[in-house]
């Protein structure tokens, strides 16, 4: 990533360019690509092909103003991180189901960052922390979307847990970008997938959370949740201009 795409992608999420690769430095571009860049999965439901190239991540995040899923957006802030001298690592992780059963391996991509100490960084999953998380560290960690610990598991792997609940199984061999190229695939393809049941698009607030699902704006403002049904294909794509600055020529459909 040269200059340019380095003071684009900076530009993008409304941060200025660090003098020091510095925990916090860290802090702060996790909480500013989490609050610029939504979560979001409209390329599955508009017919977009999905790449982890990096000049296609840059292209999508940075040129288009797009979010993505977590292979996008953790592969692409990692890039940018690396750029900007963190040593970064990528980690596999299997989600935790409902019914607490793990997932696959390779079901979400997350980021191991040294700096000073190890960090979890994960702007990829939706609802999920604000700021960095400790790895080495069990004790609880106050974050403003809750507590959230790391916790040993078997085979040297590591659970992030959000209160009592965990989220998903880290494993901590490094891997590369390539390696997800299978599953994400998968998930942007197969029936199976929860990505290819249900458009979404959201973003953190400043009081809470707004997401964009088919013609449902929810958004939740300190802890109390308000529904809204648009009414038209118009408003919908305002919706998605003003609220999460994407601009569509279609709605995203799910197809049935």
């Amino acid at each position: 990533m040269d200059d340019t795409k380095i003071d684009a992608y900076l530009a993008r999420i409304g941060a200025r360019r660090p003098s020091a690769a510095t925990p916090d430095t860290l802090r702060e571009l996790h909480e500013r690509h989490l609050n610029a860049v939504p979560f979001e999965n409209l390329a599955i439901h508009l017919g977009e092909p999905i790449s982890l190239a990096a000049d296609a991540l840059h292209d999508k995040i940075v040129r288009r103003r797009r979010g993505g899923f977590c292979y996008e957006l953790n592969g692409a802030f990692a890039l940018l991180l690396r750029a900007l001298g963190f040593d970064v690592s990528l980690l596999a992780a299997k989600v935790y189901r409902d019914d607490g059963t793990l997932g696959p391996p390779f079901d979400h991509l997350a980021l191991r960052v040294d700096c000073g100490e190890s960090w979890l960084v994960d702007v990829g999953f939706g609802r999920h922390t604000r700021h960095p998380l400790r790895l080495a560290s069990d004790a609880p960690q106050r974050d403003p979307e809750g507590v959230f610990r790391v916790a040993d598991a078997p085979d040297g792997d590591s659970d992030v847990y959000a209160g009592d609940k965990p989220v998903y199984r880290l494993e901590p061999r490094p891997r590369e970008l390539r390696d997800f190229g299978p599953t994400c695939w998968w998930q942007s393809t197969s029936p199976e997938s929860h990505f290819t049941r249900s458009v979404t698009c959201s973003l953190p607030t400043a009081s809470g959370r707004v997401t964009l699902s088919g013609n449902r704006l929810v958004e939740t403002i300190d802890g109390e949740r308000k529904e809204t049904t648009l009414a038209s294909n118009a408003e919908i794509l305002a919706t998605y201009q003003s609220r999460f600055g994407i601009h569509l020529d279609q709605v995203p459909r799910v197809d049935t």
